[in-house]
């Protein structure tokens, strides 16, 4: 009760003396000081904003320009060839004022020009199709002039604005390599229909398609993601859990610590170093693994912490708000609310140690029909989203759910243990993969940006929502917690976390809920679903040390390729048969770019299988997979420069269904992508494709 007293600010009892007045120094205290972080981080925000905002120059760069343009004046000469008179005449005011005005016009003039240039220049992709180790004359002097026009300390989102924007392939060249990547999956008959509807798409209905494709190009920063988020995505309607989300391990080999409040004390910590750093801006630009002179768009990173994923009966939306001083954490069927700000400064990793030992520790039992309230985020999106507006939008419910959905991210402080151990430690590592992908379907709240599991054994692990990002953005998150949680922050010997606790930090807040009957029944019914979906995965993980990428690179062949022939030819050997299959290629070169498919299954690769599979000799064998090596690079270079088939494909069946259309060829395109694509498409691509092929604007469509 002291801590639920300390949280009211003041209060007021009447008498018959007057009002009797009860201020709380310490509630106004912490309201004072998270006030000035709310408004420290403003700042920090509108700073970084206006050094964005003026890249690839600096706002230095202003009075310099100024300077000059006042220095030539005092020589009298007139550098505005008479714009600064007319300035004047329009504004009446004093010479010098004029002459600033026109300093600043000048001055976002040349901005305005350096952009456009770097953009023109980031525009230029033939560098990613030159022989490695050989680059060209017309190369080198475009890395000089990309170095010359960007500027010399950019923030996080500097090159946002000069990134260019992602290009319609033209119809034609999409419709040759869609006949080309399909054609060893064929047969003879099947491809000649198909070449016959793709030659009367491409003189007919594909032009005018297009017209509509390029008028959306000119007009939104990227003419594919808004729509790939919202119908592979957000319109989703089977569950997320398994279908889209997905998993980050730890270190399989070392665990710094056994200590479960120990090894998560430092892991948050980790995770508010990053988001500090975001907020700032203070990450490096990711730059292009080939050059480190081509910057990757980050708009990405914007929905990293503060965001979850809300049910909707037709389509779900992402929520991202601004700040969050708390994460959510769940712990043997409780919710609690975390702080993890003390006087405007985050806690130590000591001091989220013993707040988690407090939640750890605490004997209390779950209230009616908490313990498995996540089952909802894990099940279909409609009932939840029924259940999200009928239990949910008022009173104690709401306020809880909106602490959950508002926190930073999730916490699981899970009772199992997990990770490469005992004397089997393959099935190990599937226990864990799967706990991970999955737990027990109510453990994880599956909407959030991500959730962190923090194992009783000290292992720790991630779960994903994909709409907001991608496995990449993600990716470089968890490697700098991992690598400052362990060389970083570190343990004392004891294998606790370093430093001293604040005894006076008030106790994690144990969330309220009213589950009524009714909703009990709706979370049974979604676990039901979840747990089905989860029992149907077959998961086996293991750690293959034999070699690496190292020795492969010495063959002077490509890592990516070698291990794509590696899958064709696995598949080949159980199915006697090839497959069209995904693999997913970033294309962040472009602004607010996310994937492309790169269809590894080429007549490249198939030519190779067959001559490794029929006994040709080792010559004929080794010339073959150069070759279907060099096709999947060059299939994968396209995909990122923007030349890739499936996005435009994808973006011109949706425009055709706005426009009330049939295309034939665009049919068959999407029924031989269902039927065909049977190896490393999810079920969930496939439900969502499902939904696009008969989805109607304005329709309201199942759960398929």
């Amino acid at each position: 009760m002291a801590e639920a007293h300390q949280a009211v600010a003041f209060q007021f009892t009447v008498t018959p003396e007057g009002i009797d007045l009860q201020l709380s120094h310490q509630a106004l205290t912490e309201i004072y000081l998270s006030g000035l972080r709310s408004w420290k981080k403003k700042l920090i925000r509108l700073k970084n904003g206006v050094i964005t905002g003026v890249y690839p120059a600096s706002p230095s760069s202003w009075l310099f320009v100024v300077i000059a343009i006042l220095a030539t004046m005092y020589m009298r000469s007139d550098p505005s060839m008479g714009l600064i008179a007319k300035i004047q005449e329009h504004l009446p005011c004093q010479t010098v004022v004029s002459a600033v005005l026109f300093s600043t016009l000048l001055w976002f003039s040349l901005i305005f020009t350096m952009r456009m240039c770097l953009k023109q220049l980031l525009s230029y992709h033939h560098w990613m199709f030159e022989q490695r180790g050989k680059m060209s004359n017309t190369t080198k002097v475009w890395v000089a002039l990309v170095r010359i026009f960007s500027g010399r300390q950019p923030l996080l989102y500097s090159y946002q604005g000069s990134l260019p924007n992602q290009p319609v392939p033209a119809v034609k060249d999409t419709v040759k390599r869609y006949l080309e990547s399909v054609r060893p999956l064929m047969t003879p008959d099947e491809f000649e229909r198909m070449t016959s509807l793709a030659t009367q798409f491409e003189s007919s209905l594909g032009n005018r398609l297009q017209w509509y494709l390029k008028l959306k190009a000119l007009w939104a920063s990227n003419y594919v993601s808004d729509w790939w988020e919202e119908y592979i995505y957000l319109r989703g309607r089977s569950p997320i859990m398994v279908n889209s989300n997905y998993y980050g391990m730890d270190f399989l080999y070392v665990t710094p610590t056994p200590i479960q409040a120990a090894r998560a004390g430092n892991t948050l910590h980790a995770f508010l170093m990053y988001r500090r750093k975001l907020n700032r801006e203070e990450l490096k630009p990711v730059s292009s693994t080939t050059s480190t002179v081509i910057p990757l768009c980050a708009a990405q990173c914007e929905r990293m912490f503060n965001t979850t994923r809300t049910p909707g009966e037709e389509t779900d939306t992402v929520q991202h708000w601004q700040d969050s001083d708390y994460v959510a954490v769940y712990h043997r069927g409780r919710y609690f609310r975390l702080r993890m700000y003390s006087s405007s400064r985050p806690l130590s990793p000591r001091e989220i140690e013993s707040q988690l030992q407090r939640i750890l520790d605490d004997p209390s039992p779950p209230s009616l029909g908490e313990e498995k309230l996540g089952a909802l985020t894990a099940g279909d999106r409609i009932p939840w989203a029924k259940a999200r507006k009928e239990y949910f939008s008022l009173g104690v419910n709401k306020r809880s759910l909106d602490c959950i959905e508002k926190a930073a991210f999730f916490v699981t402080l899970d009772d199992d243990e997990q990770g490469m151990m005992g004397e089997d430690p393959a099935a190990s590592l599937d226990r864990y993969a799967k706990s991970l992908l999955h737990g027990k379907c109510y453990d994880r709240w599956f909407d959030k940006s991500f959730s962190v599991v923090i194992y009783k054994n000290g292992k720790i692990g991630l779960n994903a929502e994909h709409s907001w990002a991608d496995a990449p953005v993600v990716a470089h998150l968890w490697e700098y917690v991992l690598a400052t949680d362990s060389f970083q922050l570190g343990y004392n010997e004891e294998g606790h976390c370093k430093g001293e606790v604040d005894a006076s930090l008030p106790r994690p807040q144990r969330l309220s809920w009213d589950i009524t009957p009714e909703c009990q029944e709706q979370i049974s019914q979604s676990l039901a679903v979840a747990q089905a979906l989860a029992d149907d995965v077959d998961f086996h993980v293991f750690s293959f040390r034999d070699f690496g990428k190292g020795r492969i690179k010495k063959c002077r062949i490509s890592p990516d390729a070698y291990i794509q022939l590696a899958l064709q030819l696995a598949y080949y050997r159980d199915r006697g048969m090839f497959c069209l299959t995904y693999e997913a290629s970033m294309t962040r070169l472009f602004r607010e770019g996310r994937t492309e498919t790169v269809r590894s299954c080429s007549n490249e690769s198939c030519a190779f299988i067959k001559a490794l599979e029929g006994g040709e000799g080792v010559e004929v064998c080794r010339r073959l997979l150069r070759q279907a090596s060099e096709k999947h690079q060059n299939l994968y270079k396209h995909a990122m420069t923007g030349a890739g088939i499936d996005r435009h494909l994808f973006c011109l069946y949706v425009v055709s269904k706005y426009l009330g259309v049939d295309s034939p060829f665009l049919k068959e395109v999407w029924f031989f992508l269902l039927v065909r694509n049977t190896f490393c498409a999810t079920a969930f691509v496939r439900t969502t494709l499902y939904y696009v092929q008969y989805y109607k604007p304005g329709s309201v469509v199942p759960g398929c």
